[in-house]
């Protein structure tokens, strides 16, 4: 085909004048003229969208990292918004504005042609540098695995091209990307270690491991998880107590606490919806065969999976595929989530940890309350353990992931009443696909599968829920709004 071959050498010759032309300037201290690379052949993109691609990286990420889930939710909310600010700058270069405001800053950087996969690249490429700031070779947490491998390997499933290879779009646009996001984020008390002591007092956290259902994860005080999250500073919230909830304050002591009637009936309700199986003091089990594949479809307690955070970025993937969302939009969803749930995580270690009364667990207000011996909550280790969360009660951090994921997702639509399919990859579950009417019809089987599971009284789903939603509306209505 004669045109065609003529087209591929024009176009060739077209480039390698950008390239000349941008050499140049640079030479001479111009302003910078952005160079497209030579056109070569892509890999197959299985997944289009960039966005979507990347945050399945993140979420493998998750899957191979151990810990609690809280400190995911930044990585996700750093990416997802550079990314966001790297899209929004490539909409103000080439379609002539942005639709909505930048997180930090968008760029109109220099360039007279836009490059072949410029939007990817821009997307792809920023993504790939700030995963590598967190998880690669200079990672903060040097405990942490090494990922650089392993995104490079993704970056090569994705491009073709090794990740240092020249891009001149790393100068005009990504560096600065991710150089905006590392600063904004840096020192901002999420390396910080503390160790947590308890009281020891009826009511007070204690660690939940048994001789009948050990945790090697959770034997003592100093075994609690992320104890100082509460004091990272927030993404968009003025601080983690900024929707402090304030049910259990009204109480002022443990021995007002556990004396209460409302206590008492949130320890009955979660002793015969939760258990693992029925005992002699607890013959009779209130969960239906539907609530128990709820409760272990929301669980992803346990490393392998990718944890709740990374169940809200698969249910935000599958309603803005289900949806058709454009790579622009994607980014603002993305990152509109992806800060709420950093944000929600710091708000939920707030209320666990910085405040007068750390709730225990359900299993020690059973046990330890003298009401059943042998009373397990249906949550499971990987090897079979029944186990629980190694952190205070209330309030339950699924519950208000969730109650944050629903906020945005009824604000960006416009609606909560959309009906939508959503997935998980929890091992344990027995049915891996559900359906649902609503955003809020989802969080609330989400808030409500903890006490289910045994882990959570019904005021931590609840309250959680409200948190959550508390988050979502600060976010929405401070950042990235529509212009």
């Amino acid at each position: 085909m004669p045109g065609s071959t003529r087209t591929t050498r024009s176009r060739t010759r077209m480039w390698r004048r950008a390239l000349a032309a941008a050499t140049v300037l640079a030479a001479t201290g111009s302003i910078l003229t952005v160079a497209p690379q030579p056109a070569h052949a892509l890999p197959a993109r299985p997944i289009a969208d960039p966005v979507h691609y990347w945050n399945d990286v993140l979420q493998d990420i998750f899957r191979k990292s151990v810990g609690g889930p809280v400190p995911l939710t930044r990585a996700a909310a750093m990416m997802n918004a550079a990314i966001y600010d790297a899209e929004s700058s490539y909409q103000l270069k080439w379609k002539g504005r942005m639709t909505s405001e930048a997180y930090i800053h968008a760029e109109n950087y220099a360039g007279w042609v836009e490059g072949p996969d410029e939007e990817e690249r821009v997307v792809g490429r920023t993504a790939y540098n700030i995963l590598l700031n967190l998880y690669g070779a200079n990672r903060p947490n040097k405990s942490a695995p090494d990922f650089t491998a392993y995104l490079d390997q993704r970056f090569r499933e994705r491009f073709g091209t090794d990740p240092t290879g020249f891009d001149l779009l790393d100068a005009t646009v990504v560096g600065g990307m991710v150089s905006q996001m590392m600063n904004a984020r840096a020192g901002d008390g999420s390396d910080t270690n503390e160790s947590y002591t308890g009281t020891g007092q009826p009511g007070a956290w204690r660690p939940t491991s048994y001789p009948d259902m050990v945790d090697s994860k959770c034997q003592v005080d100093g075994d609690a998880v992320n104890p100082a999250w509460g004091k990272v500073r927030p993404f968009s919230l003025s601080s983690g107590s900024q929707f402090r909830p304030t049910r259990l304050t009204q109480y002022v002591t443990y021995e007002n606490l556990v004396a209460s009637p409302e206590y008492k009936a949130q320890v009955d309700a979660v002793r015969r919806a939760g258990a693992a199986a029925p005992t002699a003091a607890t013959p009779v089990i209130n969960r239906t065969p539907d609530q128990l594949n709820a409760a272990w479809f929301w669980a992803n307690d346990n490393d392998g999976t990718y944890k709740p955070p990374g169940h809200m970025l698969q249910a935000t993937r599958e309603v803005s595929q289900a949806r058709g969302l454009s790579t622009y939009a994607n980014a603002r969803l993305f990152a509109l989530v992806s800060i709420a749930l950093a944000d929600t995580g710091i708000a939920v270690r707030d209320a666990k940890f910085s405040t007068p009364l750390d709730l225990w667990r359900p299993v020690s207000a059973i046990r330890e309350g003298g009401l059943d011996a042998q009373w397990k909550p249906l949550l499971k280790n990987r090897d079979g353990v029944n186990v629980n969360p190694c952190f205070p009660a209330y309030v339950s951090g699924h519950a208000s992931f969730a109650g944050a994921w629903a906020g945005v997702m009824k604000r960006f639509f416009g609606s909560d009443n959309i009906s939508f399919d959503l997935t998980t990859d929890e091992p344990l579950a027995p049915v891996r696909q559900r359906h649902f009417t609503s955003f809020s019809a989802a969080a609330k089987e989400d808030a409500d599968s903890r006490v289910w599971l045994g882990v959570h009284y019904p005021w931590d789903a609840a309250d959680g829920l409200v948190l959550g939603d508390k988050v979502a509306g600060q976010v929405f209505t401070t950042k990235l709004r529509a212009l």
